[in-house]
């Protein structure tokens, strides 16, 4: 994962946690689902990445 794709993963999950929290204090239903929604999406992709990475490694470790 390139450091690009992990400043965009991480800046998307500090605006979903932003806006769930924000949804919170002005009671707004629908911006708390989208907060919670952007924060699992950047979650997931990160997993994806990193499941990436490790099979990348382990392949690396195997044609030493």
């Amino acid at each position: 994962m390139s450091f690009t794709d992990k400043a965009k993963n991480k800046v998307e999950q500090m605006s979903g946690a932003a806006k769930e929290r924000i949804g919170d204090m002005t009671d707004n239903e629908r911006m708390r689902a989208e907060g919670a929604s952007e924060q699992s999406e950047a979650r997931a992709r990160e997993a994806g990445e990193n499941v990436k990475d490790a099979g990348r490694n382990a392949k690396d470790a195997f044609n030493r």
